[in-house]
C-alpha cells in the first residue's frame, strides 16, 4: 500500500502555513517592510539550521527513507554564507549568534537524526520546498525593500543547480510518495512537519523587537492588524503549484 505523503503533507501543513505568514515579521516582510538589521539576524539563524539539517541528511544517505530525499543540490549553507559575507563582511563567523529558537530547532534536528530520523523529511519538506515556492516571492521583495542589486544578499534564494523548480518540484513530491514508509510513520512526518513551521515561527517572531524599533509600534501594528478570517497567504498558494 503506497501513502500519498505529499498530500498528507501539503493538506496537513495548511493551518501551519497560514499562522506562519500570520506571524507579525512575515506580515511586514509581504507587504514590502524589510529592515536588514532584523533580516541579516533572520539569515544567521537559518545557516545554522540549514547546516545542521544538511549534515544529518547527509549523515543518513544510505537509510532506506532519508537517503532518498537527499538531494545535495537543494543545500543552501554555501548560499547562505555567500549572504553573511554580504550583510556582515568576512568576519560573519564572529558576528553571528544563534537565537534561543533558532537553537531549539537545531537542537529538534540532531536530537531526530539521533532517535528518528525518518522525521527528518518532515524538515527537508518544510524549508526546501517552501524555498522553491513561495521564497521565489521573498527574493523579490528583499531585493525591492533592501535596494539590492540582483544577486547581492539574495543567494539563499537562488538554486543554481536546479534547472526547471517547478519540475523538480514534482519530482520531490513524486520522490515523498515513493518512500517506503507506513501510514503510522506517514502521519508522525506529517506531525513533525507542522513543529517545523511552529520552530520557524519562533524565529520570526524573535525578530519583531528590532523591527518595531525601525520602523515604530504603530507602523506596525498598522500592517499586522488582522482583518476578518485568515486566508492563505501568496507563499502558501505558490507552494501548491
Amino acid at each position: 500500500m503506497t501513502v500519498d505523503l505529499a498530500t498528507m503533507l501539503r493538506e496537513g501543513t495548511k493551518k501551519s502555513h497560514t499562522m506562519a505568514e500570520n506571524v507579525g515579521f512575515v506580515r511586514c516582510f509581504l507587504k514590502g517592510v524589510v529592515e536588514k538589521t532584523s533580516y541579516r539576524k533572520l539569515v544567521g539563524n537559518l545557516y545554522f539550521v540549514y547546516s545542521a539539517m544538511e549534515e544529518e541528511m547527509a549523515r543518513h544517505e544510505a537509510h532506506p527513507v532519508v537517503g532518498k530525499l537527499h538531494f545535495p543540490e537543494l543545500d543552501r549553507k554555501q548560499s547562505l554564507e555567500r549572504d553573511l559575507t554580504f550583510y556582515y563582511g568576512a568576519s560573519w563567523r564572529e558576528e553571528i549568534a544563534l537565537s534561543p529558537a533558532g537553537e531549539a530547532y537545531v537542537q529538534r534536528i540532531r536530537q531526530l537524526s539521533e532517535t528518528q530520523p525518518a522525521l527528518l523529511v518532515a524538515h527537508s519538506y518544510t524549508r526546501y520546498l517552501g524555498d522553491l515556492s513561495g521564497g521565489q516571492i521573498l527574493k523579490g521583495i528583499a531585493q525591492k525593500a533592501m535596494n539590492l542589486a540582483e544577486g547581492q544578499g539574495t543567494a539563499f534564494y537562488e538554486f543554481e543547480a536546479i534547472e526547471d523548480e517547478k519540475a523538480f518540484k514534482q519530482h520531490y513530491r513524486q520522490t515523498l510518495n515513493d518512500l517506503p514508509v507506513d501510514e503510522q510513520t506517514a502521519e508522525a512526518i506529517v506531525e513533525e512537519a507542522n513543529s517545523a513551521f511552529g520552530a520557524n515561527m519562533k524565529m520570526f517572531q524573535e525578530l519583531e523587537g528590532n523591527l518595531i524599533k525601525a520602523i515604530g509600534i504603530m507602523l506596525f501594528n498598522s500592517l499586522t492588524r488582522r482583518r476578518g478570517r485568515k486566508q492563505p497567504g501568496s507563499t502558501e498558494l505558490v507552494a501548491a503549484e
